[in-house]
C-alpha cells in the first residue's frame, strides 16, 4: 500500500527522526506483543526514572529490545542516584554486564555543575554512547535561553550523541511551563542556532508531539513517548491526522 503523497520519513537505523519511548515497567509478555507489531517505529527505549534497578528480568528485557534493533538505556535518575552515592564506576560495570551501550548523564534532580557533567561524559564516552540532558525537573528552576543554548552546545562538543531537553513524563517542567504549555519562544530560539537533528525533545503527549512536528518537521526527534502512543505518533508524522494534515505541502526543516 503506497499510493498517497506523504512527508518523507527517515527509516531503518535512523540518526534523526527518532522516536524514543519510555518504559515504566511494561511486562515482558506485553512488550513482546507490542514490539512484534511496532518495533520498526521505535529507535530508543528508556527504562524510565530509576526503575531499571528494581526491574525483574531486566537483562531479558534489554536483550528483547536489542533483538529488534532498539537501543535501550537507563533513565538519568539512576545515573544521578549513583553519582550522589559515588557509585558511577559500579554503575558503568552494571551497564556493561547488561550489554547496554548507551548511558544518560543528567542533572534533572541534582544540581550537578556543568563542568562535572562534562568530565563524566569524557570518562563514559570511552565505553558508551552518551546522551545528556538539559533542564531541571523542578518547574520552579528557570534557565534563560542563552544558558540552554550554551549547555546544549558544550554537551554536544564534549561528545554526546544527542542532548535531551527536559520535559518529564508529565510535560510540566524544563521546556514546558508547569501548566503543560510549551515554551515556544525557547524552542524557536534553540532551533535557530543548534542542529535539531542532535536534540531529542521530550514530548510525552500527542498534543506536545504535534507542536514539534508542525514546528520542525516530520523527522523531529521526540522522547518520553509512551509505548501505546507510537502508532499515533507515526500517524501524525505522516500527516494522517487533522492537525498535521497538510504537512507534506510545507517545507519542513527536517527532511
Amino acid at each position: 500500500m503506497d499510493f498517497l503523497t506523504l512527508p518523507e520519513r527517515t527509516s531503518g537505523k535512523r540518526t534523526y527522526g527518532i522516536t524514543s519511548i519510555i518504559d515504566f515497567g511494561t511486562s515482558m509478555g506485553e512488550l513482546k506483543h507490542i514490539l512484534s507489531d511496532y518495533s520498526h517505529l521505535i529507535d530508543i527505549a528508556k527504562i524510565g526514572i530509576g526503575s531499571a534497578y528494581v526491574t525483574p528480568n531486566l537483562k531479558q528485557k534489554i536483550e528483547l529490545y536489542q533483538q529488534y534493533d532498539i537501543k535501550p538505556y537507563c533513565g538519568g535518575t539512576l545515573f544521578e542516584k549513583c553519582y550522589h552515592q559515588n557509585k558511577v564506576v559500579e554503575y558503568a560495570a552494571f551497564l556493561r554486564d547488561l550489554g547496554i551501550e548507551w548511558v544518560e548523564v543528567s542533572n534533572g534532580t541534582l544540581d550537578i555543575p556543568l563542568g562535572e557533567r562534562l568530565n563524566m561524559i569524557n570518562q563514559l564516552k570511552q565505553d558508551f554512547y552518551v546522551i545528556s540532558e538539559v533542564g531541571s525537573k523542578d518547574c520552579k528552576k528557570e534557565m534563560n535561553i542563552d544558558e540552554w543554548r550554551r549547555e546544549i552546545s558544550l554537551l554536544l562538543e564534549a561528545g554526546c550523541e544527542y542532548v535531551i531537553t527536559e520535559g518529564r513524563d508529565s510535560g510540566t517542567s524544563g521546556i514546558y511551563e508547569k501548566t503543560g504549555q510549551i515554551k515556544s519562544c525557547l524552542i524557536e530560539e534553540l532551533i535557530k542556532d543548534l542542529d535539531p537533528k542532535k536534540i531529542i525533545f521530550e514530548a510525552p503527549t500527542p498534543k506536545h508531539q504535534m507542536y514539534f512536528i508542525k514546528e520542525i518537521g516530520a523527522n523531529v526527534n521526540l522522547g518520553n513517548v509512551k509505548l501505546q502512543d507510537v502508532l499515533v505518533l507515526e500517524t501524525q508524522r505522516c500527516g494522517l491526522r487533522s492537525e498535521t494534515f497538510f504537512l507534506e505541502e510545507r517545507e519542513c526543516e527536517l527532511l
